[in-house]
């Protein structure tokens, strides 16, 4: 079953942390990149961050020198978030680059979401 699993979400203040923390399953493989959207009330969903296979990594612009991410092992990826603003409220999606089948192009699979709310 493809699965990911997101954890880590909730409610915080202006300028507290949080770490999200995505396990994605073993039926996805050669995962070649991990990372995270967002998506806010009334926006478009956003790319937050990834990171690639070898360690290079990507932020949009609103997050860099705040969030951090990491992958913790083949199937795990976690995303530090520090001096969390308003702005960063949303609904935060865990996301896997690979293949669930051998002959199968890779695509991104995308987890459920978890919440952050951050109060002003």
């Amino acid at each position: 079953q493809v699965q990911l699993v997101e954890s880590g979400g909730g409610l915080v203040q202006t300028g507290g942390s949080l770490r999200l923390s995505c396990a994605a399953s073993r039926s996805i493989f050669s995962i070649n990149a991990m990372g995270w959207y967002r998506q806010a009330p009334g926006k478009q969903r956003e790319l937050v961050a990834s990171i690639f296979s070898g360690g290079p990594t990507t932020y949009t612009d609103s997050v860099k020198g705040r969030f951090t991410i990491s992958r913790d092992n083949a199937n795990t990826v976690s995303l530090q978030m520090n001096s969390l603003k308003p702005e960063d409220t949303a609904v935060y999606y865990c996301y896997a680059r690979g293949r669930i089948g051998t002959g199968l192009s890779p695509r991104d699979y995308v987890g459920q979401g978890t919440q952050v709310t951050v109060s002003s």
